[in-house]
């Protein structure tokens, strides 16, 4: 089993940035493909960004190409979500999940693991 603990959300004003974490326990982090997604009030889940176990293959939704940058760093088992150029409409939970695969994809229903969530504003 993996546990996935996210930090780093906040409160921020249009234009800033935020740097979420994604600690994940266990000794195979490196063997697994990780996605965040995101959820805002009275909206679906949304797929944001994911990247393959070597950090070679990554995706990103369209809304947030060329603002955020995801990494991962598997000696720490962690995944990071670099946010820069934040706008309000990016305000939502976001939550990492890692999948039992190498090969990252960007359709929620395929990851395995999930951690709680980090709420992130982003101010006007």
């Amino acid at each position: 089993q993996v546990q996935l603990v996210e930090s780093g959300g906040g409160l921020v004003q249009a234009g800033g940035s935020l740097r979420l974490s994604c600690a994940a326990s266990g000794r195979t982090f490196s063997s697994y493909a990780m996605g965040w997604f995101r959820q805002a009030p009275g909206k679906e889940r949304e797929f944001v960004s994911a990247i393959n176990w070597s950090g070679v293959r990554i995706y990103y939704a369209d809304s947030v190409k060329g603002r955020f940058t995801i990494s991962r760093d598997n000696a720490k088992n962690t995944v990071y979500l670099q946010m820069n150029s934040l706008k309000p409409e990016d305000t939502a939970v976001y939550s990492c999940a890692g999948r039992n695969s190498i090969v990252a994809v960007t359709t929620d229903t395929s990851y395995d693991y999930w951690g709680q969530g980090t709420q992130v504003t982003v101010s006007s």
